[in-house]
């Protein structure tokens, strides 16, 4: 029968080595923003492989494969969340690592602009640091969203899709982030 409907299967299915080398790094550089440094992130990066394979067989292929991962860990990444909090186990994450400083070849995105003076560089650290602080602060929802659209630089419909949220949920959370993450720090601002 020639006229079924719905996504075309790939025509030749990756082994499961082919599949975790096409998509390791980019499980484990989402993890690394998420989690913040570089041991959990191997955890977290092994746990979404791990769920990603066992979920392969029954991946349809109605979003983009690298859709699909961003799901896996992001979820993955929530509910070690939870069972962290739970136990009283949330920690902070190293600056680092959401701001590429020192971040090396995890390939956190680098800043563009050319090196400060060393005034500069102090009070860059220091507002780095109050960034970093208030966006800890965030639950796990805002933060995914703001991770996923500052940091990996995707659109709304991939951060729709791969959260499994509609379009309009993804921009009133990344507003409402934003809004909360300039009142922290203008409240920090004002106390200092």
């Amino acid at each position: 029968m020639t006229g079924t409907s719905g996504p075309t299967p790939v025509s030749k299915p990756l082994s499961e080595a082919e599949f975790l080398e096409k998509h390791a790094e980019l499980v484990y550089n989402l993890s690394l923003r998420l989690t913040g440094n570089p041991f959990d992130a191997e955890d977290l990066a092994q746990d979404a492989l791990l769920r990603a394979l066992k979920a392969l067989p029954g991946f349809r292929g109605d979003s983009a494969t690298a859709t699909w991962m961003y799901r896996i860990t992001v979820n993955t990444w929530k509910n070690r969340v939870r069972s962290e909090k739970r136990r009283g186990l949330w920690k902070m994450v190293p600056l680092q690592f959401l701001f590429g400083e020192g971040a090396g070849e995890e390939k956190v995105r680098e800043p563009r602009a050319p090196e400060p003076a060393p005034d500069r560089a102090l009070e860059r650290e220091e507002t780095a640091m109050a960034v970093q602080n208030a966006l800890l602060t965030l639950d796990e929802e805002s933060r995914a969203v703001i991770v996923l659209r500052e940091t990996e630089g995707m659109s709304y419909q991939d951060i729709a899709a791969a959260l499994s949220i509609p379009e309009g949920t993804v921009k009133s959370r990344l507003s409402r982030a934003r809004d909360e993450l300039k009142r922290r720090l203008q409240g920090l601002e004002k106390a200092s």
